[in-house]
């Protein structure tokens, strides 16, 4: 397995070289990136801007893990408005597009959220978004296999896929090799056991992010440092190992307010000892 730290760890404000010399000094061998809707890595970039963003990232000694692409919150594959399911679609096909500019097999997908919309004032019902999600992602299935990417649907507070029996099962009905699954070890502690869900997921666990939490906190706050919160990593390694999972372990943790770099060796350090380096 391969130690790799989602970019956010680093301050926004910092230059993408200054960012990516931290990473590696810091004893990381991935990075994974984040498309936004501005900055150096945005929907707006061209193939240009994209293929020097992952020159800079080589030239840094490190690999692409993966593309985090955040804009499925705004606009969710499940939404109950046609015009917003439609924006979640033509982002999904254009971060597979940008995924094969990097190098990166892997994109993240929030597959949609359960519940009040926001900007719509509408309301998903849990069965509606199953069924509308399932069906953008196998229209989307195609396209990915063409350009060589897995859409990785992520384990996240939506309210939605909550056990690992029905993820399992939710991503073998879509049909396609190239849906799988980008398994969040803290996201599950809440109301489950991660070790658990690997067991049940196995091979079709493409991604592993790494998170830590604090169940007595039981909310957002609750989320903390590798090492420092309830997460059994001995029983989530060693799962790991029964099913075979050999790619690369994503820590996803935010910069400190103070000496930010120094969350890098916290991490980096935690992961060595999770990892058994």
């Amino acid at each position: 397995m391969k130690k790799s730290i989602n970019i956010g760890a680093v301050p926004a404000a910092w230059p993408l070289k200054e960012k990516l010399q931290a990473i590696k000094k810091a004893g990381f061998e991935a990075v994974e990136l984040n498309l936004a809707e501005e900055g150096f890595l945005s929907l707006t970039s061209s193939q240009e801007e994209i293929l020097a963003v992952r020159q800079q990232v080589n030239q840094a000694g490190l690999e692409i893990a993966s593309l985090l692409a955040g804009g499925f919150w705004r606009h969710p594959l499940t939404s109950s408005d046609q015009t917003t399911r439609s924006q979640g679609e033509n982002l999904l096909k254009k971060a597979i597009e940008i995924c094969s500019w990097l190098g990166t097999e892997a994109l993240l997908v929030v597959p949609g959220v359960v519940g009040p919309e926001p900007q719509t004032g509408l309301v998903t019902g849990y069965d509606e978004a199953y069924q509308r999600s399932q069906e953008c992602l196998r229209r989307a299935a195609a396209f990915a296999e063409k350009s060589r990417v897995y859409l990785c649907v992520e384990n996240v507070w939506n309210r939605f896929l909550l056990s690992p029996l029905e993820m399992k099962r939710y991503v073998e009905e879509i049909g396609s090799p190239y849906v799988q699954v980008y398994f969040d070890v803290g996201n599950v502690l809440l109301f489950g056991f991660p070790e658990m869900w690997i067991r049940i997921l196995g091979k079709l666990i493409r991604r592993i992010h790494l998170k830590d939490f604090k169940t007595g906190v039981g909310t957002g706050y609750g989320f903390c440092t590798l090492l420092e919160g309830d997460v059994n990593w001995p029983e989530v390694l060693k799962a790991l190992q029964e099913v075979g999972y050999d790619s690369y372990l994503t820590a996803e943790v935010g910069p400190y307010r103070y000496y930010p770099e120094t969350v890098l060796l916290h991490t980096s350090t935690s992961m060595d000892r999770i990892m058994g380096r």
